[in-house]
Order: structure tokens, then C-alpha cells, then sequence
């Protein structure tokens, strides 16, 4: 647990499942809703975060503000296994959902979708694995109106903290926000990987980059 003046960092806890899916949900695009390119709440927020909440909750932390959670960081220590478990016993539930609601007929998803589509037969969803040396990974986000706050930092550090604590030998992760970006350089985090990524440009009317951080642990 860590408490500053003005917010507490401490570790997930099962009451905070729905405000945590809430922020995951409403800060995912670039800082903003899902609903911007996807409809369909309950299974985009499971696709994001079942694997933390259920899977490694022990991984996650919230931040509360006078004891209303307004940021939130979902991590594993190991990618490849968080991986592993989602395609092995989430996915295909999830699939089955989303047709069953019919969530992919929806016309903003299926725009999305194609888009999509359209990338990877680019071949622009290739990326290199960086699990060998930086195993871990996470997904940080905060509340519009609490940022600028030092909540982002001290959800890291409390993450950083635990990984080091369980020797693990280092931690990577992807933003296409330039705030983002912003964030993880003065987090000491090293550019690994850049990358651009056009199934947003029917929203942004223009192609983004996806970055790829990492931190090896001995230097935090």
C-alpha cells in the first residue's frame, strides 16, 4: 500500500472489479471510451481485463481518491502464460457471446473489424516478442480529471515494486497515446519497438504509431 497526500495506492481487491472494468472501459482509446469504435460494453471489458481480475488479481492495483477508485493497473508477471489462459479459457466463451448478441453485426464494430482485418493482411499486426527479456506486462489507466496527478506514477511504482519483488527480469508494454509514450519515457521506460497502425483511421482520419516499452528491473 502506498498513500500519498492526496491518493492511496493499494492492491486489487474483488470489490473493485466494476469501477475497475469502468475506467478500463472508459479511458481505452487513446484516454477516451471504447464505445468510440466498439459497441458492445461487456465483452470488449472482459476481452481487456478478465484475465487480471480472475486469472492473476494478486498482479493489480487501484487508486482512490477520497475511497473512489479512479485509476487502475491490470499486469502479469508473464505475458506468454497470461496469453496461454486466455486463448485456452476465455476466448471462445467470449466469442461465443458476442455472436450470440450479436455484438459483431453491430455496424461501428464491423467497421472496426474490418479495419482490422484489412491491417493484419498488411502484415501490420507483426510485432517482435520481447517476453524473453522483459516477461511481464501491464495496462495502465486514470480517470479523466485525475490526471496530472502522480496517480500513473504511483500505480508503477507499486507494480515495479511487486515484479522486483518476485524476480522478475523485466516488464514491456504497447501505447499508440503520444501521452502514453510521454509517460512511460519518464517512467525510465526504453523505446523498444515503433510501428504504424491504420485500423483507427476511419476514426482519426490518419495512420497512428504503436510504441513498445520496456524496463529491465536491475535499473529501477
Amino acid at each position: 500500500m502506498l498513500e500519498e497526500s492526496h491518493f492511496l495506492i493499494r492492491k486489487f481487491e474483488g470489490r473493485d472489479r466494476e469501477a475497475l472494468r469502468q475506467i478500463m472501459h472508459d479511458t481505452a482509446f487513446m484516454g477516451q471510451s471504447a464505445e468510440i469504435f466498439f459497441q458492445g460494453r461487456e465483452v470488449f471489458t472482459d476481452a481487456l481485463t478478465l484475465y487480471f481480475t480472475d486469472y492473476e488479481p494478486e498482479s493489480s492495483w487501484v487508486a482512490e481518491v477520497n475511497s473512489e477508485i479512479v485509476g487502475c493497473l491490470i499486469g502479469t508477471q508473464d505475458k506468454r502464460k497470461a496469453e496461454a489462459i486466455f486463448k485456452n479459457k476465455i476466448f471462445f466463451s467470449l466469442l461465443w457471446r458476442a455472436f450470440k448478441n450479436g455484438v459483431f453485426w453491430r455496424k461501428k464494430n464491423i467497421i472496426f473489424l474490418l479495419s482490422c482485418l484489412k491491417d493484419a493482411l498488411k502484415g501490420n499486426f507483426v510485432a517482435p516478442d520481447f517476453t524473453a527479456l522483459y516477461p511481464a506486462t501491464l495496462h495502465i489507466n486514470v480517470k479523466a480529471g485525475f490526471r496530472g496527478r502522480n496517480i500513473g506514477s504511483g500505480l508503477m511504482r507499486a507494480f515495479l515494486s511487486y515484479l522486483k519483488e518476485n524476480n522478475i527480469a523485466g516488464v514491456h508494454l504497447a501505447t499508440m497515446s503520444q501521452a502514453g509514450a510521454d509517460f512511460f519515457t519518464q517512467e525510465s521506460f526504453q523505446l523498444l519497438y515503433t510501428g504504424s497502425r491504420s485500423y483507427f483511421r476511419h476514426i482519426l482520419g490518419k495512420d497512428v504509431m504503436l510504441y513498445i516499452y520496456g524496463l529491465k528491473l536491475e535499473c529501477f
